[in-house]
């Protein structure tokens, strides 16, 4: 077997990635599959919360991390960020020598997407500091392998997803939807929240994108989107963390058209008319005492994209 290459001439001195959040706003969630996955119809849309992730230089493979819950980040290879890495250098036959620094703002464990995103903006960068010129199709497939979120971060913007989320289909959207997202203490296991979702749910049907809701994302329409939004793994979510009812409950008492848990949790999101009652509910939730944080961003927002020096 030929030894991993160095990287000795990267193709940047530094390379940064802006990567969003995402909300689904629709995750229809079929029986377990053979393999331990779930079958999903799993509307996305990229919000604007960002992680931003920087690619250097460096002797070995390193990762660091500041910001908010910066500290429930794992800096070992358990890291997607750090996975990605090592899967593309492996395809060009390099040796993952980086040093990859993840300034967080998206919530740890908090169903919106944040370690896929890193996963997905540390490909993007490690890409453009080597020079590997891979396609995308090359990066999508090393996405799929990290995990089912990321090719979606890659991607932003909307998108159903399929299979267990990573075969992507981009939806079109006729407008900016305004959301509050308000973070809960402490995080939910993702395969936690799908165990309580099959004992709840033994006869789970097979998954459907709803076309009312697909229409209302083309229309641009928040009236009609707070009608079709649904997550199959609410009820999972609230079982295993109760308190998310109080925080629902808030926003939707401060005017909040709909609100659901994201992804499978313990973040909670709520749609509002437009940017000003947005403000207003993030503010009325931030006083409420039933949430750590809450913070307004409109949707939808770009994939991971390359930050101009």
């Amino acid at each position: 077997m030929t030894a991993p290459r160095a990287v000795t001439a990267p193709a940047a001195p530094a390379v940064t990635v802006r990567v969003p959040a995402k909300v689904n706003v629709q995750l229809a969630v079929g029986p377990a599959r053979p393999d331990g996955f779930h079958d999903l119809a799993n509307v996305f849309l990229a919000v604007g919360l960002y992680d931003e992730v920087t690619a250097a230089p460096a002797d070995g493979l390193r990762v660091t991390c500041t910001g908010p819950d910066a500290d429930k980040v794992p800096l070992d290879r358990t890291n997607l960020a750090a996975r990605a890495a090592e899967l593309l250098a492996a395809r060009y036959g390099l040796a993952p020598d980086v040093h990859l620094h993840i300034a967080k703002d998206i919530p740890v464990a908090g169903g919106m997407a944040g370690g896929s995103a890193d996963g997905a903006a540390a490909l993007v960068a490690c890409d453009a500091l080597w020079g590997t010129g891979a396609s995308r199709e090359e990066l999508l497939d090393i996405c799929a392998e990290l995990g089912s979120d990321v090719p979606f971060s890659l991607v932003g913007g909307a998108a159903l997803g399929t299979g267990r989320g990573e075969r992507l289909s981009v939806l079109e959207v006729g407008g900016t939807f305004h959301w509050v997202f308000a973070a809960a203490d402490g995080g939910l296991s993702t395969p936690a929240v799908y165990r309580e979702f099959d004992r709840l749910t033994p006869d789970a049907a097979p998954p459907e994108a709803d076309p009312v809701l697909l229409a209302a994302l083309r229309a641009g329409d928040p009236f009609a989107l707070a009608g079709a939004l649904s997550n199959d793994l609410q009820d999972a979510a609230l079982s295993l963390r109760p308190s998310l009812t109080d925080t629902l409950a808030a926003g939707t008492g401060a005017g909040a058209l709909a609100a659901l848990v994201s992804g499978s949790g313990p973040t909670t999101a709520f749609l509002a008319e437009d940017a000003a009652s947005a403000g207003r509910i993030a503010e009325a939730l931030q006083t409420s005492g039933t949430c750590r944080t809450a913070r307004p961003a409109p949707s939808p927002a770009p994939g991971a994209t390359v930050v101009p020096t």
